[in-house]
């Protein structure tokens, strides 16, 4: 398969359409545009990873880690292309995917449907929540692309999973397989794309590098290709602004070439409409500075920032073996697989249970290419914050040899470490943060006392009893880095361009379509949202299907508004060959004349 990305030099003046990202809506957005014939643009901050190029070892994970830091003395750190973009903040820490794909390449690919009590909340647009077949439509012709499916039966049994199916039973609550978007069989997809099928090494959320898992490099982003979208890599997007009929989209080098970019010369890619698809912190940062510089919009923008009340924490040392640590560069044990990160689900979404009261705990698995920091970091962990759920004499003689097993070399797959569950837990919080601009124009995110969420404390019990089904000890959210303080992370960030009925409840309409005044329904012609950042509240399930339903909805509506038809047939014409990269070079450089770029080269092999 070859690369997907441009290079810069390729850029087109202007395009029907300017996508700026490439996660779950950049994606649908992409692929439906281009299908309906429109030429497309594909704009993304990261790099383009080809398989095997995701980090497997400790210096590569390091590597590819970079921290916002805007509360601090020191603003960055780590290079801003690197894959795990943590924006870290007194109260909450935000965990987002950098690359080609957006956070489909670090996330656990977890295909849930939301509880359609989550639409009955008056924060949703009555336009939506009366076209709710609209949204069904949206979510089946997502699921035909992502193609999700369970860990089947006939594979080898996974401990972590069968733990997790304990703790459901103990707990008395529905326990679940979940759909996760991973390929189980060696297969060609319906995009061109050679997959192979999943090897049981639970690095999902490292970036898969054998092909495995269904990101959106996957499918809609070379579906995208495959109808004639133009896909560029390494271009951050500032701002977007109107100019006359047109929308005027300021771009500029992610990285590499910044301190030969002239800045008093502009670079802007012209538009009829620009979907921006930028994540939940992208999207809303890009507009927060077009309104610095004049554009119209809701007060509303920033507001209503939702945590999805994310909650991770541990079942440590375990009476029983879990296998919840991910391979790495090792081969995977065929008597010890670790499986895909997520697996299963504890569903507490059951009828006559409040909103509020609703959770989900799913088990995951720890990457392995910073399996070296887990033995002292959950022992210490364990120590200072942890709650043992039994107790007893011979239990503590063999917890304690456990953990001294856990300090011999490969400790991570023996021991203490190897009976170390991982349980991410998600619900619905007050979506009370907000995200601003500071004095320096950086993006801050505030929400204080988001510790102190009700549901954050209820999930905590929950987890509790999950870990005490199988003899373990809670750990609570153990934060590693000295540089990360925030006493929650979250790995599903949403809101800040909420949907509302006007300007007064929501940044943009049920349509994406982003309000152009303070009050009223008046909307900027050709601006759209599609990503998170829409949703008004908490997902209460890992959002990526509820994304891409309203995505896929937004682009259905666009399309016929305009006359244009879609073809949804899966069937797409075989990825062909473009002419081969030139070897890789320094990155990014613009010349004098701004002639263009030399990007990273090569082609997948």
């Amino acid at each position: 398969m070859p690369r997907l990305s441009s290079k810069l030099s390729e850029l087109q003046p202007r395009y029907t359409a300017v996508v700026v990202g490439s996660g779950y809506g950049g994606g649908v957005a992409a692929s439906r545009l281009a299908r309906a014939g429109q030429r497309v643009c594909v704009l993304e901050r990261g790099r383009e990873f080809a398989l095997g190029e995701f980090p497997d070892t400790e210096v590569e994970a390091a590597e590819q880690m970079q921290l916002s830091l805007p509360g601090q003395a020191v603003r960055h750190i780590g290079s801003e292309l690197g894959l795990f973009d943590f924006h870290v903040e007194k109260e909450v820490t935000v965990l987002r995917g950098c690359g080609l794909g957006g956070t489909s390449l670090i996330n656990a690919n977890v295909a849930l449907e939301a509880d359609e009590k989550v639409f009955e909340d008056p924060r949703w647009p009555r336009e939506l929540v009366a076209d709710m077949d609209g949204l069904r439509l949206g979510a089946r012709r997502a699921l035909a692309v992502l193609e999700p499916k369970t860990y089947p039966d006939d594979w080898p049994k996974l401990a972590k999973l069968e733990a997790h199916r304990r703790s459901g039973e103990a707990m008395g609550e529905p326990w679940a397989k979940t759909p996760i978007n991973v390929s189980f069989e060696d297969r060609v997809n319906p995009f061109g794309v050679s997959q192979a099928r999943c090897t049981l090494c639970g690095d999902c959320v490292s970036g898969c590098n054998v092909g495995a898992k269904n990101t959106t490099a996957m499918n809609y982003l070379p579906d995208a290709w495959n109808h004639g979208a133009d896909i560029f890599t390494e271009v951050s997007v500032d701002r977007v602004e109107r100019r006359g009929d047109l929308w005027a989209v300021h771009i500029s080098p992610t990285a590499s070439g910044r301190e030969v970019f002239d800045p008093g010369r502009e670079m802007v890619v012209l538009a009829e409409l620009v979907i921006l698809a930028a994540g939940t912190l992208g999207s809303t940062e890009i507009l927060l500075r077009s309104r610095a510089k004049g554009l119209s919009t809701s007060p509303r923008l920033g507001h209503g920032f939702s945590g999805n009340a994310d909650v991770l924490a541990f079942g440590y040392n375990n009476d029983v073996r879990i296998d919840g640590v991910g391979m790495g560069t090792r081969k995977v044990d065929p008597k010890h697989p670790v499986g895909p990160t997520i697996t299963s689900v504890i569903d507490g979404r059951t009828a006559g249970r409040p909103l509020a009261q609703q959770f989900v705990i799913e088990e995951g698995a720890l990457p392995g290419s910073i399996e070296a920091i887990y033995p002292a970091s959950l022992r210490a962990a364990a120590r200072k914050w942890g709650t043992d759920t039994d107790e007893g004499f011979l239990d503590a003689l063999n917890e304690k040899q456990r953990e001294l097993v856990s300090r011999l070399p490969d400790g991570a797959h023996h021991g203490a470490v190897a009976h170390t569950q991982t349980y991410l837990g998600m619900g619905h919080d007050s979506c009370g943060g907000v995200m601003r601009l500071d004095d320096e124009g950086r993006l801050r995110l505030d929400w204080p006392k988001a510790e102190h969420e009700p549901v954050i404390e209820g999930l905590n019990q929950k987890i509790l009893q999950a870990t005490a089904a199988n003899g373990g000890t809670f750990v609570p959210n153990p934060m590693w880095s000295n540089r990360i303080e925030s006493d929650l992370i979250t790995v599903h960030p949403l809101g800040g361009c909420g949907m509302g009925d006007s300007a007064e409840t929501g940044v943009t309409n049920h349509k994406g379509q982003v309000f152009s005044e303070a009050a009223g329904t008046a909307v900027h012609p050709g601006l759209y949202v599609a990503d998170g950042s829409v949703l008004p509240m908490s997902a209460g399930v890992n959002p990526l299907l509820t994304i891409s339903a309203i995505a896929e909805r937004d682009m259905a509506l666009l399309a016929a508004e305009r006359g244009w038809t879609i073809d949804y047939d899966p069937r797409s014409r075989p990825v062909t060959p473009r002419e081969p990269e030139p070897p890789p070079g320094v990155g990014v450089r613009f010349t004098e004349r701004m002639a263009g770029w030399v990007g990273l080269g090569g082609s997948y092999s």
